[in-house]
């Protein structure tokens, strides 16, 4: 009775992911390309980074910053300094004289949400109408700025999300996150795709300063670690759930790296997933749940197949092979769109093992504490 019970859960699970997906796919193809065909930006901007010992990193991404194609006269760079222990702060003095303007972080008493307070505080002290938030270790192209501002000029957005890619991968480890990573911003994409906007990276964000008041900034989600980008992504969705964007350009990506080892993934992992339980809109929910527990059977039936009950390996195999052909129809263009093609030949691993990462990040991320920039987070 229980193996007939496994069996009819999962195939009707595997339906729903099989609509979840295919609704993304819609999502992705009615987000309209877009180039500014040589449109000039005409807002003031500020730039915002929240860093805390980056001191490897930070003084490449200025420079990235500070080299794009972009009028110096509305252009604003404002650090962070989140309590670093290295050279941080000295790398950005040192391009005080070209404009980027460091702030420091001196909070007594322990946060569980530093990265807002930083964010809150950069943004008290800017003058741009647009705040644009990124991290101390991303690249960009030149065209960056221009693009994501002129798409925001163009459609009056008030919110704009923009793509992350992961760059330089150094192992079979970090293209597999990288593909997964594709995933994840393709999902946030396909979401403002389909006028129901659910994920978006802080890494490239853009969104009017007065609608950030407007929200109330970060109240009411300031006791989290993290959710600067996605909970104030559904803030601003719950008014205005027409007026947020997802820049489709090439020259709007930023670049980041994959994480270098398990533990690091596992954290950042856990970090994002720990904002699941906040979601007030049931919709983004239960979405989220309806993709755990397909999972969940999936690593049931797997087990149970691959033990005692050969019965159902028939239904897990179909199972498993409808989510592989779903996710490289969703992704094949994702790949396409970030020129990396020649991952979609890790796709076969990434369906199994995304089985067991799903399920595992999906209770970890909810319960206990993680590590973040060598901070202990409940």
């Amino acid at each position: 009775m229980a193996i007939q019970l496994i069996s009819m859960a999962l195939v009707i699970f595997a339906g729903v992911y099989l609509l979840l997906v295919g609704y993304m796919c819609r999502g992705w193809r009615a987000l309209p390309s877009f180039s500014r065909r040589g449109k000039k930006p005409t807002t003031k901007v500020s730039v915002l980074i929240a860093a805390r010992n980056e001191e490897v990193n930070i003084g490449r991404t200025l420079s990235d910053i500070l080299a794009q194609d972009f009028p110096k006269e509305l252009l604003e760079i404002i650090v962070v300094d989140d309590h670093s222990t290295d050279g941080t702060s000295a790398i950005v003095q040192s391009l005080s004289g070209q404009g980027v303007k460091l702030l420091t972080l001196n909070e007594s008493e322990p946060l569980n949400s530093y990265k807002k307070k930083a964010i809150s505080m950069a943004i008290a002290e800017a003058t741009g109408q647009l705040m644009i938030t990124t991290d101390a270790d991303c690249r960009m192209g030149s065209d960056w700025l221009t693009t994501v501002v002129t798409c925001m000029e163009q459609y009056d957005y008030f919110l704009l999300s923009a793509p992350v890619v992961y760059s330089q991968q150094r192992s079979f480890f970090e293209e597999l996150q990288t593909l997964e990573f594709l995933y994840l911003i393709g999902l946030g994409a396909a979401g403002i795709g389909n006028r129901y906007p659910s994920t978006c990276n802080g890494a490239n964000l853009i969104y009017r300063r007065d609608v950030f008041y407007e929200m109330g900034g970060f109240n009411g989600i300031d006791h989290l670690a993290s959710g600067d980008d996605e909970l104030f992504l559904h803030k601003v969705a719950a008014s205005y759930p027409n007026k947020i964007g997802f820049c489709k350009s090439r020259d709007a990506i930023v670049y980041t790296d994959a994480k270098r080892n398990l533990r690091g993934f596992i954290n950042q992992r856990r970090r994002w997933a720990s904002k699941s339980t906040h979601y007030k809109n049931r919709g983004i929910v239960a979405l989220g749940i309806s993709i755990w527990f397909f999972n969940v059977l999936l690593l049931i039936s797997g087990i149970a197949a691959f033990t005692c009950y050969q019965v159902l390996w028939p239904v897990f195999a179909v199972a498993i092979s409808l989510k592989f052909l779903i996710e490289f129809i969703f992704l094949y263009p994702l790949c396409r769109f970030a020129k990396r093609m020649e991952l979609l030949v890790y796709l076969p691993v990434l369906t199994v093992v995304h089985v067991l990462y799903m399920v595992y990040i999906g209770i970890a991320g909810n319960i206990g504490k993680y590590q973040w920039k060598g901070r202990r987070v409940n």
